[in-house]
C-alpha cells in the first residue's frame, strides 16, 4: 500500500540556494521537453518519448553548464513528470500540459532516490545538499519511493515522500442500511447526513474576505518590482495559506469522523464546473472546496476497508419525498421547508436530500460507481 507523508523542511541559507537553483533547473527541463515534444509533432506529426528525451540531456547540460550542479535524477523526473501530464490528457481529455512559470506560488522538483530519512536526528539526507533539518509529526516503515520538495510562495519548505509500506490493501467491509451514512454537501451547512446531524459550513474565505481585500488593495498601490510590493504580496500569501490550512484541517477532520463511523458513505456526483458558471454562487462553491472533500473521503475509504457508493447527478433526491415517494417539481431553491401533499410528511429540505441519496445507494440500479 502506497501512503505519502509530508514534512516540514529547516534548511539552511545555503540549502535554500541550493533549493532554488534545483527548483531552476527542473522548470527550466520541463520546459524544455515540452517545447521538444510540441516541436517533434508539429515536424513529424509524432511524439517523442521520455527515453529519447532523456538521451537527449547530456547534450542539453553541455550548452548550459549550469545545468550540472543539480541532481541529475531529479532533471530525468522531470520528463517522467511531462510524460504522466501528457497520459492524463489524452486519458481525460482535458488539460493539456503547459508550461511551468517562476511565479506559480508553489516551485518543487522530484526526488526519485539517494535520500534517506533519520528520525533520531530529525533530518533528511538529500543528494547535493546534504542533511536538511525536517520536524517528523510521526514515524513511518517501509521503502522509500519517489519524494518531492517544495517551497511555497512564503518561503516554506516541505518534502512529501511516498512509502511502499509492504502491505496489502484491506479487504471492503460489508454494510447494509444501517452502516451507510448518506451525505448532502451544501453551502449552507457544509455536509447534511441522512441522521439528521448537519455539519456547519465554516466559510472560511467569506469570512477572511475584508481582511483579504484590505491586503489586495496594499499590494495594488505597491509600486511594481519594489520591495514594497513584494512585502505586500507576501502579507497576502500568508493570509490565503492561513484559509486554505483551515479548509483542509476541517475537512480531514470530518472526513476521518465519517469513516471511523461508518462502512459505507453515500454521494451524489455533482457538476461543481457547470455549477461555477453561476457568478452568483461560485465564491461560496469554491469556499466550500466539495471536490477536495470528496478526495480525502475516497482515499481514507481505501486505507481502512469502507466504501463510497456513488448515485447520478439527475436523480431528485431534493425534490424526493423519502416517505412515499412523491415528486414535489414545485420546490425551488429558496424553499428550506416543504410538507408532502400526499403523504403530509413535513420535511427540512437538507436532510430528506441525505436521506434518499443513502436510498439511491443502496439500488444498484442507480449506482455510478463504488
Amino acid at each position: 500500500m502506497l501512503k505519502a507523508y509530508k514534512f516540514r523542511l529547516y534548511p539552511t541559507a545555503e540549502q535554500k540556494t541550493m533549493i532554488a537553483k534545483q527548483i531552476g533547473s527542473c522548470r527550466f527541463v520541463y520546459n524544455w521537453a515540452l517545447e521538444q515534444k510540441i516541436k517533434t509533432y508539429e515536424q513529424e506529426g509524432k511524439s517523442i518519448s521520455r527515453y529519447d528525451l532523456n538521451k537527449l540531456l547530456p547534450q542539453l547540460k553541455q550548452d548550459h553548464e549550469w545545468l550540472k550542479e543539480g541532481n541529475a535524477q531529479s532533471l530525468q523526473g522531470m520528463t517522467l513528470n511531462l510524460e504522466s501530464a501528457f497520459t492524463r490528457f489524452f486519458r481525460e481529455k482535458k488539460g493539456f500540459p503547459i508550461f511551468k512559470s517562476r511565479k506559480n506560488p508553489i516551485q518543487s522538483f522530484p526526488i526519485p532516490q539517494s535520500y534517506t530519512v533519520d528520525f533520531d536526528n530529525n533530518s533528511v539526507k538529500l543528494p547535493k545538499m546534504g542533511e536538511v533539518k525536517a520536524v517528523f509529526h510521526q514515524r513511518f516503515e517501509g521503502k522509500l519511493k519517489t519524494a518531492i520538495l517544495s517551497r511555497t510562495y512564503t518561503q516554506k519548505y516541505f518534502i512529501s515522500i511516498l512509502v511502499d509500506d509492504g502491505e496489502e490493501l484491506p479487504e471492503k467491509q460489508e454494510f447494509s442500511a444501517d452502516t451507510t451514512v448518506g451525505v448532502d454537501v451544501g453551502i449552507k451547512d457544509f455536509a447534511v447526513l441522512s441522521t439528521g446531524e448537519k455539519v456547519e459550513n465554516p466559510k472560511y474565505l467569506k469570512n477572511s474576505m475584508k481582511r483579504l481585500k484590505v491586503l489586495q488593495r496594499r499590494v495594488n498601490r505597491k509600486t511594481k518590482g519594489s520591495s514594497n510590493r513584494e512585502k505586500a504580496k507576501l502579507r497576502l500569501s500568508r493570509l490565503h495559506e492561513k484559509i486554505s490550512n483551515q479548509r483542509n484541517d476541517f475537512q480531514h477532520q470530518l472526513s476521518s469522523k465519517l469513516i471511523r463511523e461508518n462502512q459505507a458513505i453515500s454521494l451524489e456526483t455533482l457538476n461543481v464546473n457547470g455549477m461555477l458558471k453561476n457568478h452568483c454562487l461560485a465564491q461560496a462553491i469554491s469556499d466550500s472546496s466539495w471536490s477536495s472533500f470528496v478526495t480525502k473521503l475516497e482515499y481514507k475509504a481505501e486505507w481502512y476497508g469502507k466504501t463510497i457508493l456513488r448515485i447520478g447527478r439527475f436523480k431528485p433526491s431534493t425534490k424526493l419525498c423519502n416517505v412515499c415517494g412523491y415528486n414535489n417539481k414545485d420546490i425551488t431553491p429558496d424553499v428550506r421547508e416543504w410538507e408532502c401533499p400526499k403523504c403530509k410528511t413535513k420535511h427540512d429540505r437538507d436532510i430528506n436530500a441525505a436521506i434518499n441519496i443513502k436510498k439511491f445507494s443502496l439500488q444498484d440500479q442507480n449506482l455510478i460507481g463504488i
